[in-house]
């Protein structure tokens, strides 16, 4: 069993290597496990998965924390944390996240600039700042390498203001952030061009960017960690959906041949921490 700073320097090592390295999310220990398995060297938590889960639009800093434990503990892998804006406006109280998502057993996490307020979706530049020094500090204040990742949301939200993003990042990346993160960047010229204004390692989330896009292509421009947010919890959503439609709408139930094996889901749920 690797101890929490085992994961921790393990999360660092894979950020340090040559090329990118795929960082899927589960939304649960089941999913989890299952990655696990398949030999996927990391994982990240996805709020908008567990929202999805317990039926919600949104999620409290409480489940966030409480998904990060499960996740954490149902596998040997090191977990990073989508935190959102970490509950709260103010720096300090938005860095207190940090130390609960370390103790729930993850050793990296997020802080973004996206207020969570429809009607003022971005905190102003100078707030985002603090807020990504305060989160700085209380890493620094763990027993462990704790690696933070600071998020520029703009593109998620409409605000496709490319100058902006690029200041924000390199202003998050001057306070201390390890990982860089604009999640909302499509094609990959605009990906190009946010990667090679940073130093640090920069996370796409292929949630929201081209599909068509390969590993071997973000990773020649310059992209260090792949993730996929939300995206595989949604998938298997609409293949939910697809299974209640044909049950509701045609009193068929085809959809049983693509069941996945239950000896198979057995077998990777028992090798999750061999």
């Amino acid at each position: 069993m690797r101890t929490q700073a085992d994961k921790a320097a393990r999360f660092r090592e894979l950020h340090q290597r040559p090329g990118a390295f795929i960082i899927p999310n589960p939304w649960d220990a089941g999913t989890a496990k299952l990655l696990a398995a398949m030999g996927f060297e990391a994982l990240a938590t996805t709020s908008l998965g567990v929202a999805n889960t317990l039926g919600q639009a949104t999620i409290s800093l409480d489940a966030i924390i409480e998904n990060c434990r499960v996740i954490s503990e149902a596998t040997d892998l090191p977990v990073n944390a989508d935190l959102e804006n970490c509950g709260a406006d103010d720096p300090k109280t938005a860095a207190k996240a940090i130390a609960r998502a370390a103790e729930a057993g993850v050793v990296g996490g997020s802080i973004e600039d996206s207020t969570g307020d429809r009607e003022r979706p971005i905190y102003d530049f100078s707030l985002a700042v603090e807020r990504v020094q305060a989160a700085v500090e209380a890493v620094r204040a763990l027993p462990f390498p704790f690696t933070l990742t600071a998020r520029a949301e703009n593109f998620l939200w409409g605000r496709k203001d490319l100058d902006d993003t690029i200041r924000r990042l390199q202003a998050f990346e001057a306070a201390g952030a390890d990982v860089l993160y604009s999640p909302g960047l499509y094609d990959i010229g605009t990906i190009k061009t946010v990667v090679s204004a940073v130093k640090r390692p920069f996370n796409l989330v292929m949630g929201f960017a081209d599909p068509t896009l390969t590993v071997e292509q973000l990773s020649a421009a310059g992209v260090k960690r792949i993730s996929v947010g939300g995206a595989m919890e949604r998938h298997a959503l609409a293949a939910f959906l697809r299974c209640a439609r044909e049950m509701k709408d045609n009193g068929a139930f085809t959809f049983v041949r693509d069941m996945a094996p239950v000896k198979d889901l057995r077998e990777a749920f028992a090798a999750a921490k061999s």
